[in-house]
């Protein structure tokens, strides 16, 4: 696994904080007194769940900040087979301030995916509506109370054999997003095993192919822009390779 490496930006330039000692699990993007930004890496739950002695990003995470008499505390969450940016807040101020930009849908989220087959637009919205039925969401109508509104933006940034690399803009965040309502176009993000039991016969990449790549956000005591990018993980950028078309032979 690769060392610890900090990648992220702040709004003014400037890296924060220090350089912290996490285990190799952690990999840290942008760390202030404030707010703390992971690189979750694939298979890594995000927090801990009931019932489960299996780690979380969130339990790692505060076993180290409590060395420093710190906490770590939830701001959202991505799904556990999903790598790439993860938040956390040090205080439960901060942590509100945060939650209160999610819920209003300020910040940018954008999510680079791989999904089956070419799609009809280079760049599209996507509205749909659906409601959670244990642990899956699944499609309604707008005239269901119990459904919620799911909104997405994609472009599509390189087509593949078979399929497409598309940068995807969450303008809601609702649980399994992404692979809801791209299944529901007839595009799967390759891997989802959760909504498409076939893609278990995938041999390319062994989870679904999905990626936290960017998160933009107010600075909770600051107000200034906090940016975050996160490379894609060597299991990613392997399917990209395997999917992309021969170079052509010049003549």
């Amino acid at each position: 696994m690769k060392k610890l490496r900090r990648q992220g930006s702040h709004g003014s330039g400037k890296q924060g904080g220090r350089n912290s000692r996490f285990p190799r699990e952690l990999d840290v993007l942008y760390e202030d007194d404030a707010v703390l930004a992971l690189n979750k890496p694939a298979g890594l739950l995000a927090v801990p769940v009931k019932g489960s002695d299996a780690p979380s990003a969130w339990s790692l995470l505060s076993a180290e900040l409590k060395r420093k008499r710190q906490r770590a505390f939830v701001v959202h969450r991505i799904d556990r087979f999903t790598s790439g940016i993860l938040l956390f807040a040090k205080t439960e101020r901060d942590r509100d301030a945060l939650v209160g930009q999610f819920l209003d849908h300020s910040p940018v989220r954008q999510y680079l995916a791989v999904v089956r087959g070419h799609l009809g637009a280079q760049d599209a919205t996507l509205v749909h509506y659906v409601r959670r039925e244990g642990m899956f969401q699944t499609l309604s109508t707008q005239r269901d109370s119990q459904a919620a509104r799911a909104e997405l933006r994609y472009l599509v940034e390189r087509r593949l054999r078979g399929a497409a690399l598309v940068r995807i803009t969450l303008v809601t965040g609702l649980q399994n997003q992404i692979r809801v309502q791209f299944s529901a176009i007839g595009h799967p993000v390759i891997g989802d095993r959760k909504y498409h039991p076939e893609e278990a016969l995938e041999r390319r990449i062994g989870r679904v192919a999905l990626h936290a790549g960017h998160l933009q956000f107010m600075h909770p005591r600051s107000g200034e822009n906090v940016s975050v990018d996160c490379e894609i993980p060597p299991d990613f950028q392997s399917l990209v390779q395997a999917l992309s078309p021969a170079p052509r032979a010049r003549r």
